[in-house]
């Protein structure tokens, strides 16, 4: 077996005995919206959620005063339907499990169970988190995949063995020791597993759309990877069909595709300039009937966010109190990357080293790493545009999440440097004090121990490197035994 297939089944195993650890409830509004368009479309056949929020705040989830303003006592103006700032992506994607989950309620029903088939029960709840944990690794699988393309890694890694000399039996296997190549796919994966909020979002508080994000952005990454070899047909139709479910997934996904189609461009005005150069490129009129695949299968996948913004708003676009969040000049764009208590750089420092590691693939690959490089550039205009950007209460920059197949191609780049050991180790050094700074954060931010609305870097970091290392092993204790206990809903007020 390769080293790429045993560091693949390690990881898988790794991710299923994590499972347990996944909470299978859902806690804020956010949540709340996204898994009532899933809930209102299996049982009610419509986008109509006055009864899942009346549900959901009648079991105390997200009872405040401020959803029930928002949620309950008001609505769209132009349809009269309860709000909903949410997309339909995740309920398409979670709907795998949610039909597993409503199968198993019917047959333990008419086994004599007494468990509802509501939509509301446990089971329902458990299926939608375990399937936002489930692409969040799927996540990070594409992002290792991602690494590869990037790195130049073709096929496994390496043989496995060798043939023994004419004649004689083939020589045992010996797989040969992992270079610093192979191994940094992994390493960086793991790092951004654990050292990014993607690590909160699927296992405290899956009910949000971040680690869908992850897996819709990681996918149309790697396909990109790979349609830029040669632009094809059904390369593009693949890649348009992603697009589409990235921007229903979040609405800031969007932005991913456009780097992508500027590197379409890039080699469409190649072909331009140089019609008939045959060096193996794509000819002109299979990159423009690309381009109408790319842009038909776009729609067709968007088509249930349309309808359902048509249902619920009144119009192709998302309520009108989400866009008069935004400033197209974004105004706080330096705010949302380095503030102290609300940047993405200080709750999450690995990125630092990933964006370092882009930095260094410049020289390599300039034109891919530049387009990965604006990718993050995007998503920093995007939030900087949004007046809410401190997401305070929210566990870290969570918008930043769909950023995971970026950030493990950075890091990457780093761990696999051929020939610069030192440049590695410090790598590597870095990367894991930034893994403990996140784990420890979410303990903090999970036992209450914190302020959940801002950072206090010098606090934090005396609890991080000085507090929690001392009550570990009672918080692990109460994890598995009393879950319930952290991260606590609010009480009805």
């Amino acid at each position: 077996m390769t080293f790429s297939k045993r560091a693949g089944l390690g990881l898988a195993l790794l991710f299923v005995v994590s499972l347990p650890a996944v909470t299978p409830r859902l806690y804020a509004a956010d949540e709340v919206e996204y898994y009532a368009f899933l809930r209102s479309l299996w049982f009610d056949r419509d986008l109509s959620f006055d009864n899942e929020y009346r549900a959901f705040y009648d079991r105390g989830v997200a009872r405040t005063s401020e959803f029930k303003e928002t949620f309950l006592d008001d609505q769209e103006a132009l349809t009269g339907r309860r709000r909903n700032f949410g997309t339909i992506g995740c309920a398409l994607l979670w709907a795998p499990f949610y039909a597993v989950a409503d199968v198993g309620v019917h047959l333990a029903r008419g086994a004599g169970s007494a468990v509802a088939a509501d939509g509301y029960s446990k089971p329902y709840l458990a299926a939608v988190t375990i399937g936002s944990a489930v692409y969040g690794f799927l996540a990070l699988l594409l992002s290792i995949q991602a690494c590869k393309l990037v790195l130049g890694q073709a096929g496994d890694g390496g043989q496995v063995g060798q043939v023994g000399q004419a004649g004689s039996s083939p020589a045992p296997p010996t797989p040969p020791a992992p270079a610093p190549l192979d191994l940094a796919p992994y390493g960086a994966a793991i790092a951004v597993w654990l050292g990014t909020p993607l690590l909160f979002y699927m296992y405290v508080a899956p009910g949000f759309s971040h680690a869908c994000s992850a897996f819709a952005v990681a996918a149309f990454v790697v396909a990109w990877l790979r349609v830029r070899r040669a632009w094809t047909v059904g390369g593009m139709a693949l890649l348009g069909a992603l697009g589409g479910l990235m921007a229903m997934t979040r609405e800031q996904d969007a932005t991913f595709i456009l780097p992508v189609a500027l590197d379409f461009a890039w080699t469409a005005g190649s072909r331009l300039r140089q019609p008939h150069n045959d060096t193996g490129r794509p000819s002109l009129p299979r990159l423009l009937a690309g381009a109408g695949a790319a842009a038909a299968a776009t729609a067709a996948v968007y088509l249930p966010q349309a309808l359902a913004y048509l249902a619920v708003n009144g119009r192709l676009a998302p309520s009108h109190i989400v866009t008069r969040k935004l400033s197209w000049l974004p105004p706080y764009a330096w705010q949302v990357v380095a503030d102290p208590e609300h940047g993405f750089l200080w709750w999450t420092p690995l990125a630092v080293v990933a964006l370092a590691g882009l930095l260094v693939a410049l020289r390599r690959r300039p034109r891919v790493a530049g387009f990965l490089l604006s990718m993050v550039a995007l998503q920093v205009w995007v939030i900087g545009s949004i007046s809410s950007w401190t997401v305070a209460g929210a566990f870290g920059q969570r918008r930043f999440v769909g950023l995971t197949v970026v950030l493990t191609v950075g890091l990457a780049v780093w761990l696999s440097a051929r020939g610069a050991r030192r440049a590695r180790a410090v790598a590597m050094v870095l990367a894991g004090i930034a893994v403990w700074w996140n784990i420890a954060l979410v303990v903090q931010f999970g036992t209450g121990t914190m302020d959940r609305k801002r950072l206090e870097p010098g606090r934090n970091a005396y609890q991080a490197f000085v507090t929690v290392p001392l009550e570990l092993p009672r918080l692990v204790y109460r994890y598995v035994f009393d879950r319930q206990s952290f991260y606590a809903a609010p009480k009805a007020r």
